[in-house]
This record gives C-alpha cells, structure tokens and sequence, in this order.
C-alpha cells in the first residue's frame, strides 16, 4: 500500500451538523453544485442558522469537513413533518444531499444520506423521502431508496 493510499484510509470523514462557522468554509460554495444560490450576508446565514436549530431535532443540516483543507465538502438535511395519519406519525424529508466534485467516489454522498434517514428513524418517522433527478436515481438506490410515484412541483420565483 503506497503513502498516498494509508493516508487517505486514515483520514476520516465525520457527519457533524451545520456551524455558522461553516459559512466561511465553503459550505454556500458547495450548494451552487446543486442548484442556483443567490449571495447570503453573514448576517443572513447566522440568523438562519439560528431559525433551523431552533427546531432542534425536527431540521437538522449536516455537513463533513474536509479536516485538511477545512472546507465544507459534502451536505444534506432533513425536516420532519408531523402528521395526522398513521396514528399522528411523522416523515422525514430529505432536502438538498451534496458533494463537492472534486471529494466524488469516497462515499461521502452515502454517508450524508445514511445519516439523515437514521436520524428520521431515530426520531420516530415510519418513512423517509426525497426527489432527485433521473440522473440520481441509482444513487438513491444503492442507499436503499425505491422509485415510487411522481413529483409535482409549481415553482412562484
């Protein structure tokens, strides 16, 4: 096993929830690879992280930090909602799974998603579920996810 190769199976990628710290690591970066982001003041970003953590366990954003570079590589989040039927259950929706390009092929996106639908189990959810591109339903797959229905959307901006 060369150098390159030990060091890389000794670095470790830890699921850690958002920091307003992470702003300046790179975290709003990391979601242009996902879709359109608009610039967000460090006032908006701390007020906002402040408004998710007061939900507590109900939305949580996890991020993994890259330890050598210190920038925000991979993210995701769940919300639980709060239903009436099956018996006042709840379901756990995951929003806005990430990974930089450039940390792609480390199971860095498995362990985000892994993550989030343990928490929704943890906290009681009987199902758990996201939309994702044509593009990302193998992906979804490997991680234990079935193709079911169809997403409707109506977007007002």
């Amino acid at each position: 096993m060369s150098s390159s190769d030990k060091a890389n199976e000794e670095q470790k990628f830890e699921v850690r929830k958002l920091e307003i710290s992470d702003k300046g690591k790179g975290f709003m970066e990391l979601l242009k690879h996902l879709t359109s982001c608009d610039p967000v003041s460090d006032k908006e970003f701390e007020e906002r992280v402040q408004q998710i953590n007061a939900y507590g366990d109900d939305h949580i954003v996890c991020v993994i930090e890259d330890d050598r570079s210190g920038k925000i590589i991979a993210t995701g989040s769940v919300f639980l909602e709060k239903k009436f039927i099956r018996n006042c259950g709840k379901v756990g929706h995951i929003e806005d799974v990430v990974v930089d390009p450039s940390a792609r092929g480390k199971q860095l996106g498995k362990k985000i998603v892994d993550f989030l639908t343990e928490h929704a189990r943890s906290k009681g959810c009987y199902k758990v579920i996201l939309d994702c591109s044509v593009d990302n339903k193998s992906f979804y797959e490997k991680c234990g996810y079935k193709h079911k229905d169809i997403q409707m959307s109506k977007y007002f901006v």
